[in-house]
């Protein structure tokens, strides 16, 4: 049976429709969303400690759109959580609401120019050529990677020990896209240049889990390189970017592979021109810590949920250890539910370039519009009893496009989305086969913000009660 013929799913339901998108100007009918009534300093520092509880309490006094202020900007943010306006943005042409991600957290970081953080030409151009890198028969040699890397770890494992599991997928993830961009097996030699880039990588993302950070990334804000003193973590980065570069153009091109950075330094543009050092720098790193953080702490979030819902984690492993037809069909359930419920991105925006229709509002022309993924994915309409984690939702029922929508969507879609999907089915498949765990604490952990990701406040902790080879 299919998701198109599959029988309707009480755990699924639909949203009233609402009327949006570009105006060719204001109308006198319509008025702009409300604000909140609060301060810019409050509501940031709310959304930064508890975004979910801030947006439950946003939606509850203001409505599916809003206005939300931010300490950071002198223009406000208009949110909505109504699958129609999504619709409407993701649909939209590129220079009609172009990607709010040119002002993203990660600008100082990375730069202006790379793939997540250009917009127009310059994103398509990115864009098209790293897509093959990540579809296809590439994911193959990537599910090899992600095969050795998640036994590697797991052999590590012991009965009784307590594991913060972000910081171990961490680990697993970037051994993965590190095989992709660099082309190796496994971990990199000891004294390689990949092996130094590895150890920093994973220093400064642990240093970004810290609370303090927020206050770091902020001196840095509205930059396109990083400032003192979040520069006294960037830059050993990249450094180590650069010396793992100029080992690979010391080698002859025709020797040097198929693996991303091969590409890059091959690449030429309509004019014959290469990309230089600072470029394919910048590439690299948005490759390598967009490509493991955010589906490392989807899988810690996944584990999160289930040890605290034991009848869908007691059916994964039996599924997986019985050899059950249907386990690959669960194992996606659980993805696609760990994703709506606990997902890492908690919203994507827009600005838009004419007036904008949201429902009974309208947004001027220049407006950045949030598509909150937060509230979409627990609207009640969508998603009855919506707070619940039930995979059930999503067997034989294939998430629509703009009710479920943890890559974002349109042409900004997340370049890896596939890849982060193939990983998480492999890590699930082996986790719920070798392992048992369960919480440390029974409350449930929260979600703070770190960057433009929502992690797990005590970094997804689990006690380990079984393993086997």
């Amino acid at each position: 049976m299919t998701a198109v013929d599959a029988p309707v799913t009480p755990l699924r339901g639909s949203a009233e429709p609402s009327p949006a998108g570009p105006l060719e100007a204001l109308q006198p009918d319509l008025t702009a969303p409300p604000a909140l009534g609060t301060s810019a300093q409050r509501q940031s520092l709310s959304f930064v400690i508890h975004p979910r509880r801030f947006m439950v309490r946003a939606e509850a006094a203001a409505g599916e759109v809003f206005t939300m202020k931010v300490v950071v900007r002198k223009t406000p943010f208009y949110v909505t959580s109504h699958p129609d306006h999504v619709k409407s943005l993701f649909l939209a042409k590129p220079d009609e609401a172009p990607s709010l991600t040119a002002d993203s957290p990660l600008r100082p970081v990375l730069g202006p120019s790379t793939v997540l953080t250009s917009n127009g030409a310059r994103h398509m151009r990115q864009r098209k050529l790293l897509l093959p890198s990540f579809h296809g028969n590439a994911i193959a040699a990537y599910i090899t990677a992600i095969e050795g890397a998640i036994t590697k770890e797991l052999d590590r494992w012991t009965v009784g020990s307590t594991i913060e599991l972000a910081d171990r997928m961490s680990a697993v993830t970037l051994d993965v896209i590190m095989s992709g961009v660099f082309g190796f097996d496994g971990e990199p030699a000891e004294g390689t240049p990949e092996w130094v880039l590895r150890r920093r990588l994973r220093k400064i993302v642990s240093v970004t889990t810290k609370p303090w950070f927020t206050a770091v990334e902020r001196t840095s804000a509205g930059h396109d390189q990083a400032r003192f003193p979040l520069s006294v973590f960037t830059n050993p980065g990249y450094e180590a970017v650069d010396a793992v570069v100029a080992a690979r153009r010391a080698i002859p091109e025709p020797e040097r592979g198929d693996d991303i950075l091969s590409m890059l330094l091959s690449v030429r543009d309509e004019d014959g021109v290469t990309l230089s050092d600072y470029e394919v720098r910048m590439e690299l790193l948005t490759l390598l810590l967009a490509g493991h953080e955010t589906t490392a702490n989807q899988l810690a979030w996944t584990m999160e949920r289930m040890v605290r819902n034991p009848e869908p984690y007691d059916r994964l492993r039996e599924t997986v250890r019985g050899e059950d037809s249907d386990a690959d069909a669960y194992i996606e359930a659980v993805i696609n539910e760990s994703m709506r419920n606990r997902p890492v991105i908690p919203m994507v925006g827009r600005v838009v370039q004419k007036p904008w229709q949201l429902g009974a509002y309208q947004v001027p022309a220049g407006s950045a519009v949030l598509a909150n993924i937060i509230s979409i994915h627990h609207r009640e309409d969508l998603y009855p009893q919506a707070d619940r984690f039930l995979p059930e939702r999503f067997l034989n029922h294939a998430p629509n496009t703009y009710e479920w929508i943890p890559f974002g969507g349109g042409v900004r879609r997340c370049l890896g989305a596939t890849l982060a999907i193939a990983e998480q089915r492999v890590v699930l498949r082996e986790m719920s086969r070798r392992i048992d765990m369960t919480y440390d604490k029974p409350d449930a952990e929260r979600a703070r913000m770190r960057n433009v990701t929502l992690i797990p406040t005590r970094g997804g902790r689990v006690k380990i009660t079984r393993v086997t080879g």
